[in-house]
């Protein structure tokens, strides 16, 4: 059941106007845990299991936790690492490492056959077991107290809005809201709504447009003019952003009509003028979550320059294998987390006075350079990445696109413009008179239909 689907809208719509029927806190934290367990379960239902197995496990470790001192109480927070922690390793990252060794033995002269998992990935696994462990380290720090009811914990980490693709929450901002009843309040529909529409705007009328632009250049890049594939890694730039921060609008506009306020999860990633810049806009709850779970228990700026630098590398490596069981993704991290310490530096020795122009000149290099990066994101191996970027730089000829007509491009760059601008100049989704409301919901809802892209493409980040 994705969002962009009429089964979601309809289960959204029942589930909403259920739970505005229950008129106590444990009735609707019922509820929508049994809608949460049965989102899940309408994409593989036996991996309920799993999630709910690591959940029991969870919430065991983290009233023993709270009991005990010492020895005893890290011990408690290494079996909640490792259950999660292990979780991983076997559907997400087993047959990675198992097809590397194989390789590895081939290149000194010997072949290591390991067995391969033919399991499937259950969906958003990074996403829930993060969220997770945030709430075990968090009781371990004495920053959250353990939560005793069972079912408000499970529904923490299964909340539907955002099991699959975050935001990442924290417990100390989901927990207290799940145990306050909170009337129906008007206002909050509004602006949940509006968020959800725009966020459905930003996914089936301009990311899965674009899509269709981007999988032809990257299926055809010998065929490919230069400038198609330049525009192309552009276009991919723009339906990653707007297929993934799409996702995060609808959780966070499907949660706030229900009362819960969701972390902001993107603030204008490609106004950023640096990369740091742009990591503290982009995926805003991975980005502070391992800020504040790796990279200061690491040791942070504390210990120096080169610890300081070293500490970067390590968390930009595991943010690019958290993203997937891929050398690809490796190597965006890993390069990331280069030109996070090269530009940082850079910064240090800038003491030139900065003119509008000089920060328009940043923010486009910096896109520019992002737009560059993602191909590796995008690539099915490190070959194909480099590939596409050196047909980009050997300047073929022509000027149309595979199957695209000038209209279609004139019309991407168009939604590409608005949705510049609707972001820039009007980010807020709080429309205080009715009307307004009205009017805005009728033309957005009216734009999807008539413009969006109705092929109920997976998002993106769900196979993370």
């Amino acid at each position: 059941m994705t969002f962009n689907s009429l089964q979601f809208l309809v289960f959204f719509m029942v589930v909403t106007l259920w739970f505005f029927r229950i008129k106590n806190q444990k009735g609707r934290v019922l509820l929508l845990l049994i809608a949460s367990c049965y989102f899940y379960m309408s994409f593989i239902p036996e991996y309920i299991l799993i999630l709910g197995g690591t959940i029991i496990i969870d919430y065991i470790a983290g009233l023993l936790i709270e009991k005990n001192e010492g020895s005893a109480r890290r011990a408690w927070l290494v079996v909640s690492l490792i259950a999660n922690i292990g979780v991983l390793a076997v559907f997400k990252y087993y047959n990675f490492f198992i097809d590397n060794i194989h390789a590895g033995s081939l290149f000194f002269g010997k072949s290591v056959t390991l067995p391969m998992l033919k399991i499937a990935l259950p969906i958003g696994l990074s996403f829930h077991t993060f969220q997770a462990m945030s709430y075990t380290i968090e009781v371990y720090r004495k920053n959250q107290k353990a939560e005793k009811n069972f079912g408000t914990y499970a529904l923490y980490v299964m909340f539907y809005p955002q099991l699959v693709a975050g935001p990442i929450e924290r417990p100390q901002n989901v927990l207290p809201q799940l145990k306050e009843f909170r009337a129906y309040d008007w206002d909050n529909v509004k602006e949940g709504t509006s968020r959800m529409l725009w966020g459905f705007f930003k996914k089936v009328v301009i990311a899965d447009r674009l899509a269709m632009i981007v999988e032809r250049t990257y299926g055809h890049t010998h065929e490919s003019s230069s400038l198609a594939l330049f525009a192309g890694a552009v276009f991919y730039s723009f339906q990653i952003y707007c297929d993934f921060s799409g996702y995060s609008d609808i959780a966070i506009g499907a949660a706030k009509v229900m009362n819960i306020k969701l972390m902001e999860n993107f603030n204008q990633p490609y106004l950023s003028h640096t990369i740091s810049n742009f990591w503290s806009r982009w995926h805003i709850s991975l980005s502070s979550w391992f800020r504040d779970y790796l990279y200061i228990p690491l040791g942070g700026n504390r210990r120096g320059a080169f610890r300081s630098k070293l500490n970067i590398l390590i968390v930009f490596l595991v943010s690019g294998l958290w993203h997937g069981a891929n050398w690809t993704f490796l190597a965006w991290g890993l390069m990331h987390g280069l030109l996070v310490i090269l530009l940082t530096w850079g910064k240090k020795q800038d003491t030139k006075k900065k003119t509008d122009l000089t920060v328009l000149a940043r923010i486009l290099f910096n896109f520019v350079l992002i737009t560059f990066l993602w191909i590796f994101f995008r690539s099915e191996n490190i070959g194909v990445a480099i590939t596409y970027i050196r047909e980009i730089f050997a300047f073929h000829g022509g000027s149309n696109y595979i199957g695209v007509s000038r209209t279609e491009l004139v019309f991407s760059a168009i939604i590409i413009g608005i949705l510049l601008a609707r972001e820039k100049y009007r980010p807020a989704h709080t429309i205080k008179s009715d009307a307004g409301f009205y009017c805005y919901a009728g033309a957005m809802i009216l734009a999807c239909y008539y413009l969006g892209v109705f092929s109920e493409n997976q998002f993106i980040y769900f196979q993370f």
